[in-house]
């Protein structure tokens, strides 16, 4: 088992038995809510619960697939901007460097339902459901959280715990540090000093702070396990009855498949090599068979009497009506996580390919990814705020005001539509040409002004009649 796996399987039972009694309170739970996020995460992880080797059924993990087209979709060409002040650019900086990691962070986000990101000085930490405990809820918002981090140092596991929450007026930090023989060994108090960690206070507090340093994504879709829960669902969690149909009916379609290999059954007296005899009896047949190399699909059987015996087996596949049962639940899928009907649909081109005529059939589609990315820039707007805070406290950057913009690409888009578009209006004098050059046609800025010039010059030069063209 790995460190990653022995963290996830150790950080609620060490959260659970450890927070009331390190810092007198009460951890917000909720069982059900963990269970269900637990069968989730295995399904998105490829290993559902109904999977049987005996009955051949697999999965073709199609819950990563919707994470991950969600993420794609949701993160499609985003802009982030960050303008104002020398502090803007320095956190303009740090968006830069985790830019690439923002579609990872919305598939995780959409398989967990509910995950954390907190700066640590140097990078941002990822804390999925499973990883921290829910201590205080303001206004339906999280901001009291617990942290476990785990190290190994000179054969010692060291365990920290981290608390954050408001407390008189003040951001509070609090670490608890222990040292043991094992993973999640917490018998044994340790001073922070004395740990992988000692860079560290052992409690911290920062005044007039407006939010957490920590951001949070959660789906847009409601908890209807646990109505009180603070954590959000998987986006593929109405759907997990669907997804064992699917696998079911996938499995057997590509058993059937399997199955049915071209069969030639021919009697041994029919198969010999030239002037041999002919071997006797099905075992010497069999020898024979092996031994002469046929084909995988042939086989040797005896015949009835002297009649010799031939016979093609050719199954006929269903497979055309075990896809349009597929496509049912696929559609049917699509629509419960919140895309239209029919776009997700094997065999078929389908989904987002031109504007014309996708908005109303995707409206469903466009909705649902519009959902998503506002939780997104709440959770960026939330980081964003944590590493000014960050820069503020160890002077990474000058004191200074921010301004955030987002610019999302329009998931119905179509290059070439566009193109045409503005060519029009270039034409008509409605949009410049060094623009048009810049943007459709991929010139350097420097490039498009040099062929305007050269263009325009050509245009002058006196003709045969002595006129300009």
């Amino acid at each position: 088992m790995s460190i990653l796996s022995k963290i996830k399987e150790l950080a609620s039972s060490l959260l659970k038995s450890k927070a009331k009694d390190e810092f007198n309170i009460e951890v917000i739970s909720s069982a059900e809510t963990e269970a269900w996020v637990e069968e989730c995460i295995n399904t998105y992880m490829g290993n559902p619960c109904w999977i049987d080797e005996e009955e051949h059924i697999d999965s073709v993990n199609f819950a990563k697939a919707i994470c991950s087209e969600t993420a794609r979709l949701a993160t499609l060409a985003i802009g982030i901007t960050v303008d104002g002040s020398s502090k803007a650019k320095w956190l303009q900086e740090q968006v830069d460097k985790i830019y690439f990691q923002l579609r990872h962070w919305v598939e995780y986000g959409c398989a967990y339902g509910t995950i954390i990101l907190k700066p640590n000085g140097e990078s941002i930490d990822l804390y999925t459901a499973d990883q921290f405990m829910v201590t205080h809820i303001s206004n339906g918002k999280i901001d009291g959280v617990i942290f476990p981090s785990f190290e190994t140092y000179q054969n010692k596991w060291y365990t920290r715990l981290e608390y954050h929450r408001f407390e008189n007026g003040l951001y509070v930090i609090s670490n608890k540090c222990y040292v043991g023989n094992s993973p999640g060994d917490t018998k044994e108090r340790v001073d922070i000093e004395l740990t992988p960690w000692a860079e560290l206070l052992e409690e911290a507090a920062v005044e007039k702070l407006d939010a957490p340093l920590f951001a949070v994504f959660r789906t847009p879709h409601a908890n209807n396990i646990d109505l009180h829960s603070p954590l959000g669902l998987p986006v593929f969690s109405e759907a997990i009855q669907e997804l064992r149909d699917l696998d079911i009916a996938y499995s057997r379609n590509a058993k059937e498949i399997l199955d049915s290999k071209r069969t030639v059954l021919a009697d041994d007296s029919m198969i010999a090599f030239s002037g041999e005899k002919v071997p006797q009896g099905a075992l010497a047949a069999q020898k024979k068979a092996a031994a002469m190399n046929l084909p995988e699909m042939v086989r040797m059987v005896r015949g009835d009497g002297r009649e010799t015996y031939y016979q093609e087996i050719n199954p006929e596949l269903n497979t055309d009506t075990r896809l349009k049962g597929i496509n049912a639940l696929l559609s049917q899928i699509g629509y419960k996580v919140g895309y239209s009907n029919g776009y997700f649909v094997f065999n078929e081109k389908n989904g987002i390919q031109t504007a014309t005529g996708v908005e109303a059939e995707q409206q469903r589609t466009i909705q649902f990814i519009k959902d998503v990315r506002d939780k997104l820039e709440s959770c960026m707007n939330e980081l964003i705020y944590a590493m000014s805070v960050f820069a503020d406290l160890y002077d990474l950057a000058p004191a200074g005001t921010y301004e955030v913009t987002y610019d999302f690409a329009d998931i119905t888009y179509s290059f070439e539509e566009d193109r045409q578009h503005h060519y029009q209006l270039a034409m008509q004098g409605h949009f410049p040409w060094e623009e048009y050059y810049v943007r459709f046609l991929r010139y350097s800025r420097e490039e498009a002004k040099a062929l305007l010039k050269m263009a325009k010059e050509e245009n002058k030069a006196p003709t045969l009649f002595g006129g300009d063209e």
